[in-house]
């Protein structure tokens, strides 16, 4: 049974250390975002804070889908102009236990 488990580990081990590694490999500096780009994304977290606050609940299925795929969209222009690096919730799960078996 420890074998199992010893191998699962370094399996997903495995699974995120070559993303890591190819996130890492590109070193380009962190661009800082122009003036056009800071109003669009504070046009974007506008559009997002007023739909938060409206009233979901008189909103019909189909009105209701667009919504989620307009802040779809929204989300995908916003990690668009940050380019930043992230890390799942499970990845940050399995290094946690990784630590913890190895210490």
């Amino acid at each position: 049974m420890k074998k199992f488990i010893y191998t699962l580990v370094l399996v997903f081990t495995l699974g995120i250390s070559t993303n890591t590694v190819s996130a890492a490999d590109k070193n380009e500096p962190k661009k800082e975002l122009t003036a056009e780009q800071k109003v669009q994304f504070e046009r974007l977290v506008n559009r997002v804070e007023e739909i938060r606050n409206m009233d979901k609940s008189n909103l019909n299925r189909t009105e209701k889908r667009a919504l989620r795929k307009e802040l779809k969209e929204m989300k995908e222009q916003a990690r668009a102009l940050q380019q930043g690096v992230y890390l799942s919730v499970g990845a940050i799960i399995i290094i946690i236990l990784l630590l913890i078996l190895i210490l």
